[in-house]
């Protein structure tokens, strides 16, 4: 799609809006029923990212990862959801996503299970984006050859911030380019150094305009990372483009994620924000790493009316 300045004219961010936003979806949050927060958890296992980015990500670490990706809750708690009728099929998360080096690991583990699973790869100099774009267009094309499906690009926060929106889309024209029309590119604008909700809204329109399928909150390695607040004005930009075009894009929150209340919280603010039709993994995803084992907990607090054992739950 064509660049069109006028996105990026005369923004204006209702910031007190937002926050009273912000304090209906949590009183609305509020008054789910137990049977409510159940569906809504298992709703929200099945849209997540589950994530591993660390230095220190080994064969055995992505292993373990992937073998949670397909069994994401203990089989004792799996067997108690089937019996109250909370959970008819099986369940797993949307994708595992890692460093483009352990996308293989990801593959061989996949396949060693007989299981097929989306596989995202963070690329083009993630987290910071300060690489040459050869680089970062190159990294692209190496996880993808790897066996990544899923691409997590990383926006170039100077040209933000600096305020040429046409140099962040065409940035990410390019990149659109090297991953095609088979990959999902998920576009992170690190919303938390952007300076502005003003500047979030106009990240997301780039993104948008030159072909991404998703935008992404955060990398999760800076200070401020996904807030509802941010969450509400990337919406909005997401429901005007569609409004615009037609086009509907998907959203993934990332970073800070780590409770069952937050899962609620999100999920809760996309269904008043962009409806239910983004209710479901093509258009909503969770970015998490420790999110799932949360989530764990409160599903048996809630199905077993206590607090589990530590041996109760996954590793």
């Amino acid at each position: 799609m064509a660049f069109d300045s006028k996105w990026f004219q005369n923004v204006y961010i209702n910031t007190e809006a937002v926050k009273c936003n912000v304090v209906a979806i949590k009183d609305e949050c509020t008054r789910l029923t137990n049977d409510e927060k159940i569906a809504t958890l298992l709703k929200a296992v099945e849209l997540i990212d589950l994530t591993t980015l660390a230095g220190d990500d080994t064969i055995v670490s992505v292993e373990r990862l992937c073998s949670r990706a397909v069994n994401p809750l203990r089989k004792h708690l799996v067997e108690k959801l089937h019996s109250a009728g909370k959970l008819k099929d099986s369940l797993r998360v949307a994708a595992v996503c890692v460093y483009p080096s352990r996308v293989e690991d990801c593959v061989a583990t996949f396949e060693k299970v007989g299981c097929t699973l989306n596989i995202a790869s963070v690329a083009t100099g993630f987290p910071s984006g300060q690489y040459d774009l050869n680089s970062r267009l190159a990294e692209i094309s190496f996880a993808i050859s790897r066996g990544a499906n899923e691409i997590d690009i990383v926006i170039n926060r100077n040209h933000a911030l600096n305020g040429d929106w046409r140099k962040v889309y065409e940035e990410i024209c390019e990149m659109r380019k090297v991953c095609g029309s088979d990959v999902h590119m998920k576009a992170i604008i690190e919303a938390g150094e952007l300076g502005s909700l003003a500047n979030v809204y106009k990240a997301c329109m780039a993104a948008m305009l030159a072909g991404a399928d998703f935008v992404k909150t955060s990398t999760g390695k800076v200070s401020i990372n996904a807030t509802l607040p941010i969450g509400i004005v990337m919406t909005r930009a997401i429901w005007d483009f569609y409004v615009a075009t037609g086009v509907k894009i998907g959203f993934k929150p990332a970073g800070g994620l780590r409770t069952g209340k937050d899962a609620i919280e999100w999920l809760k603010m996309v269904s008043i924000q962009l409806g239910a039709d983004w209710l479901d993994a093509h258009l909503f995803r969770l970015g998490a790493s420790s999110l799932l084992n949360s989530i764990e907990k409160d599903l048996f607090s809630l199905l077993f009316g206590r607090n589990p054992h530590n041996y109760e739950l996954s590793l």
